[in-house]
């Protein structure tokens, strides 16, 4: 069994401790076999000032990178090329690619089902991501069809993947959203017992984007937060396009903190100032920020269009979901920790719970299961 994997950038840290355990199980349990994978460049342009800790290794597996740039400054012809010598260079037997939005991508994966070669298909969209085209949603018909095997990040996402006639038993996982829950945790713990934190706070951590629905979060918060007995904070860690904007909108209230942005490892430091992480985007194709509370226990107010909502939110249990139209349902789940927050530790204790089907150990197994399946056809 020889699985080349085709993937757009290296910075992605989470799926580096995704393709870690991969590796790991191919060595332990199928060592005669091989599993590589093809970074296509070093990183997305909005994600180039975004470093690693040089502290921690993160690439414990077999990689190349095809370009050492922005993966936005890399032309279809020369990707193109590049995966098909890559393709030739390693010839697998079980070929996984990222989505279907490169058409370099999707014309190796024509090409490698003629050459025989299986064909797993991994995707992060779902049903409410975004506003869907007809023409669209035919093509990536076709495309989906393609795969042998598909892999998901939830069940909104293996939903959207039936709508485009993808049947039950070709979606081989569908909870493939992981994180580094090791060292976010472990990162967490250690600021927590550090001390620093006073009060109570919300936490948004994310882009300062339009999608993001910021705008109704300051105003909501601020609503509620005035008439309550004991006041809360709202810290936002990020920046983008709508932080003058939100900034403006936030003036004069102190208990509105704006932290800038940080590198991904230093999230559990700002978690762990906090007590309930808010995401209320209009649009989220998953929301990896709220695995990585769940991992730290921390209960979560979501957004019902984000795609982890049905997956990692129990209304009540560990959090509120609502719609980011109704402000008022936003209200309500603020005021509700914010009058009873003997609540917090209760719901952190069942994000915990919720949480683990997600773990990168167990995903990894599932994935090289169906590796393995797929190469015994």
């Amino acid at each position: 069994m020889r699985v080349l994997v085709i993937h757009n950038q290296l910075w992605a840290h989470y799926k580096s401790k995704l393709f870690a355990e991969i590796h790991k199980v191919f060595e332990e349990k199928f060592p005669d076999s091989s599993f590589f994978v093809t970074h296509i460049a070093d990183h997305e342009a909005s994600r180039g000032a975004m470093k690693n800790d040089d502290s921690i290794s993160f690439y414990h597996y077999p990689y190349q990178v095809l370009f050492h740039t922005n993966l936005e400054a890399v032309g279809f012809k020369n990707r193109l090329v590049a995966l098909f010598r890559a393709f030739h260079r390693y010839n697998p037997t079980v070929l996984n690619v990222t989505g279907y939005f490169d058409w370099a991508q999707v014309l190796l994966m024509c090409y490698a089902r003629l050459k025989g070669v299986k064909i797993v298909l991994s995707t992060e969209s779902s049903t409410a991501d975004h506003n869907r085209s007809v023409i669209k949603e035919m093509i990536k018909s076709r495309i989906v069809g393609l795969a042998h095997a598909c892999f998901c990040f939830g069940s909104s996402s293996a939903q959207y993947l039936k709508t485009l006639g993808v049947p039950d038993d070709r979606i081989a996982v569908k909870n493939a959203a992981v994180i580094d829950e090791s060292i976010i945790r472990t990162r967490f713990d250690k600021a927590r017992e550090a001390g620093g934190k006073t009060g109570n706070s919300f936490i948004f951590v994310g882009r300062l984007a339009l999608e993001k629905n910021l705008e109704m979060l300051i105003n909501a918060f601020k609503k509620v937060n005035q008439s309550a007995k004991h006041s809360w904070k709202l810290l936002l860690v990020g920046n983008g396009p709508e932080e003058e904007k939100l900034r403006t909108l936030a003036a004069g209230d102190p208990l509105i903190e704006f932290a800038g942005s940080h590198a991904w490892y230093t999230v559990p430091e700002f978690l762990a100032k906090s007590d309930v992480l808010i995401l209320p985007s209009k649009s989220e194709p998953w929301g990896l920020v709220v695995n990585e509370a769940m991992v730290c226990s921390m209960p979560v107010i979501v957004s019902e269009k984000c795609g982890c909502a049905p997956d990692l939110v129990r209304q009540g249990q560990n959090g509120y979901l609502f719609h980011p139209d109704q402000i008022a349902e936003l209200e309500t789940a603020l005021a509700s920790f914010i009058n009873n927050p003997e609540q917090i530790v209760d719901m952190g204790a069942k994000s915990m719970e919720i949480i683990k089907p997600f773990s990168s150990t167990n995903v990894a197994a599932e994935m090289v299961a169906c590796y393995e399946k797929l190469n015994d056809r």
